[in-house]
Parts: C-alpha cells; sequence; structure tokens
C-alpha cells in the first residue's frame, strides 16, 4: 500500500472583499483513492472574464470543473464564487445553490423536451419563467425554436439551446466542459466564435475546459495551464505562446522545436549562430523556437538545405536541414510567396530575442 506524503495545511484565505472575483479556488485537492488528481490548485475568474482551463487528457481538468459545479467533494481547499464560500473546511453546498451554470461535452438535452422545456429546466416557476427562456433564445439566436425537438436542431444548434439552459437562471459563472469536441472541424470553428460572442454579450463569466491549444489561445481572455493537477501559468494567450514558464509548457502549446545551446548572460550560442536571448542565459541550455520566428534566405552558401514544403495558401511550412555537424531538421512558416523550393539552399536566421531553458541533466 502506498502512503502519500502530508501536506503541510495552507492558511484559509480572507473573507473575499465587496468586487471579489466571480470565482476563486485556493488550495483544491481531490484524490480518488490513492490517486491524487488535483493537487493544491489555486484558480481565479475575474467578473465578465472568459478563462481557458488548458492541459493534457487526464491532468484534472474536468475533475477541477466538477469540483466548483459541486458534482465532487474536494478534500481539501476552498471555492468561492462571487465572494461567497460554496466549499471549504465543514461546508459544501449542492450544485443547485452554486449558482452555476453547466454546458456538457455531450450537451446533455432532454430528448423528450422541446427546446422551450430544456431551457426552462432548473428555472424557478414563476411569471418570468417564460421571459427568461424567450430572453435566452434570443441571445443564443434561437427564438422561435421553442416548440422544436432535439432530434430537429443540428448539433451547433443543440450546443446553443445547451448554453441558453445554463444562462437562463443569471448565473455567475458558466462552466463549458469541451464543449465543441463533438463537432466536426468546419463547424467547430463556427460554433466556438459564436459562443464567444453569445458570452461576451451576456456578460457571462465563464471557464472552458479544454486540452486544445487553438481553441484555448482563440477563445480565452486568460489562459491557465494545467499539468499534473496543478496551474503552472496563467497568463493571456500572447503572454502564454511567447513566455511559457518551462519547457513542458513550451512544447505543449503550440509548435515548438528546441535546439542545444550554451548560455552567456543576454546571448545563446547554438547552430544558428550567437542569437539575443530574453532575459539571461548561463551554461548548458535548449533555445526554444518557433516557425514562424525562423527566417529563410536563399542563398547557394548558406547553412541549411529545404527537404519538404508543405503549401496551405494563407502559409506554408518548409522542413530544413542544417549542415554538418549537427544537420538539425527545423521547420520554418513563411508567407504564401517566396519562391524558395525542396532542394535550394538557404541562410537560416532567426527573428528577435529567443526564449532558453536549462537543458536537462
Amino acid at each position: 500500500m502506498i502512503t502519500l506524503p502530508r501536506r503541510e495545511a495552507k492558511p484559509v484565505p480572507p473573507a473575499a472583499p465587496a468586487g471579489a472575483p466571480a470565482l476563486r479556488c485556493f488550495g483544491l485537492v481531490k484524490r480518488f483513492g490513492e490517486l491524487t488528481v488535483v493537487n493544491d490548485l489555486d484558480l481565479t475568474a475575474e467578473r465578465g472574464e472568459l478563462l481557458a482551463l488548458l492541459g493534457p487528457s487526464g491532468c484534472g481538468k474536468t475533475t477541477t470543473l466538477r469540483l466548483i459545479a459541486g458534482f465532487e467533494q474536494q478534500d481539501a481547499g476552498t471555492i468561492e464564487i462571487a465572494g461567497r464560500q460554496v466549499a471549504g473546511p465543514g461546508r459544501a453546498e449542492p450544485p443547485e445553490r452554486r449558482r452555476v451554470g453547466m454546458v456538457f461535452q455531450d450537451y446533455a438535452l432532454f430528448p423528450h423536451l422541446t427546446v422551450g422545456r430544456n431551457v426552462a429546466f432548473g428555472l424557478a416557476r414563476g411569471r418570468d419563467r417564460d421571459e427568461r427562456v424567450s430572453a435566452a433564445l434570443n441571445l443564443v439566436g434561437l427564438t422561435g425554436y421553442e416548440q422544436r425537438m432535439p432530434h430537429e436542431l443540428s448539433g451547433g444548434q443543440q450546443q446553443r439551446v445547451a448554453l441558453a439552459r445554463a444562462l437562463a437562471p443569471s448565473p455567475d459563472v458558466i462552466l463549458l466542459d469541451e464543449p465543441f469536441s463533438n463537432l466536426d472541424a468546419e463547424l467547430r470553428a463556427a460554433v466556438r466564435t459564436e459562443v464567444r460572442d453569445i458570452l461576451r454579450d451576456a456578460s457571462a463569466t465563464a471557464v472552458l475546459v479544454t486540452h486544445d491549444q487553438e481553441e484555448a489561445l482563440s477563445l480565452a481572455d486568460r489562459v491557465a495551464v494545467m499539468w499534473d493537477g496543478r496551474i503552472v501559468q496563467t497568463s493571456s494567450p500572447e503572454e502564454l505562446y511567447h513566455r511559457p514558464v518551462n519547457r513542458a509548457v513550451a512544447g505543449f502549446v503550440g509548435d515548438a522545436q528546441f535546439i542545444p545551446g550554451v548560455g552567456i548572460g543576454r546571448r545563446v550560442r547554438c547552430d544558428l549562430g550567437e542569437l539575443p536571448v530574453h532575459g539571461t542565459a548561463e551554461g548548458p541550455v535548449e533555445v526554444m523556437l518557433r516557425p514562424e520566428t525562423l527566417r529563410l534566405t536563399p542563398d547557394a552558401t548558406g547553412n541549411g538545405t529545404v527537404l519538404h514544403r508543405e503549401f496551405y495558401g494563407h502559409d506554408q511550412l518548409m522542413t530544413i536541414r542544417l549542415d554538418a555537424p549537427s544537420r538539425l531538421t527545423l521547420r520554418a512558416r513563411l508567407g504564401t510567396y517566396g519562391g524558395i523550393r525542396p532542394g535550394d539552399r538557404v541562410q537560416v536566421g532567426v527573428r528577435g530575442a529567443v526564449l532558453t531553458f536549462p537543458a536537462a541533466r
């Protein structure tokens, strides 16, 4: 039997002041038997913000969402929604009292209920119930669909009904669990843009769980990267892409390639010459190169040869092999034009400063 190490208890956070974040999780821990799935997790979503929780499969993203919604109970830590503690030591409010809306991966629409009755599900009976349903359907662009059945709708329309149902009670936070994974690639791009606009129009606070980096970067105001049950970085999409905190995040977010180098303060020596560095670097390092930061110049005496070319219309991806002694293979993303073809000799350079990470020992 494996015994988990004892953890030092985190201090309970002070009571949230007026104007508190829409969501605050502090020191969350969730174990299933001897497996710790969520491990000392801190997470905050500001009011009106779309926050993406991004990470590989099995890192604990969906479990975190279920803890926030109240479908699972944490083993340690606290959860506050709009400044009100809904889970913590000696406290666990049920899901229906947390003022949280949930959009499930499979939408979870009731197949025997009309669209209107699906949206009304969970709303208190009263004079404004029909008004809330109408307002929610209008917000998602489905006015007049009240009497339709779920099977009569497209996948994108079903997604919008699920979102309308989540928005109808005016929750403090909307939780979306991989909401686009059941859609085909072409429809996914259109629907996620619609969902983003709907959430913006509703001034809703939303937490989106996804393993799709493109989805997270294109939709979210901020992205929280989850790794092995912890949040390892929370930042804007631009900051996350250009300044990942470690090599694991760099390799997971976007297309990254790494070459060995030696840091010498503000510069690094590598197979592409001596390059400027963000910050400083000392000793053996790995240099991160995004394909779009590489510059190719036709040159018969250059340092590399083009092996392959993939043309996509809006851009093209070149595969280059550097000369001996390293013979490293790199990918460079170029514009539509340029006239470089497989077999051409090129000089490979780098635009701007590079990011480095300590080399594995």
